[in-house]
């Protein structure tokens, strides 16, 4: 594996993600940001923020697969959310348990969350882009 992700003494541990990954692979993968669409772009689970986050894990899955990559390549994940509370993380947490259990595996590596206002469509409630590391 050309990640290693860590929690450093002394930064909180936190269940969702990890606060370091380290890279020393040499190709570098990014993924376009991932909405809640199936193949045939309809809309995956319209206002409902679990099943879209689940939706667009499936998808990075997908765009990861086809160049030979997982999650466990991914270096840093970007999950935006359109107008993001703290109130909303039960359901980001449910959405990424969901699709842990169909992928076989808990995506942790280094995340960032910034709320914004909105996304390419309105029924589009979160985004996530992945940038990966192969040897």
């Amino acid at each position: 594996m050309a990640i290693t992700l860590v929690n450093p003494k002394g930064l909180p541990e936190i269940d969702a993600y990890r606060q370091v990954s380290i890279a020393t692979g040499s190709t570098l993968v990014f993924v376009a940001g991932q909405v809640a669409w199936h193949a045939d772009g309809v809309t995956v689970g319209e206002d409902d923020l679990a099943a879209q986050v689940e939706q667009c894990y499936l998808n990075v899955s997908t765009a990861l697969a086809e160049v030979g990559a997982s999650f466990d390549d991914v270096a840093k994940l970007t999950v935006y959310v359109v107008d993001w509370t703290p109130d909303k993380l039960p359901l980001l947490m449910e959405g990424i348990s969901r699709a842990a259990r169909k992928l076989g595996a808990v995506p942790v590596p280094p995340a960032s969350l910034p709320g914004v206002a909105a996304l390419d469509v309105p029924e589009h409630l979160v985004e996530i882009e992945a940038t990966a590391v192969l040897d």
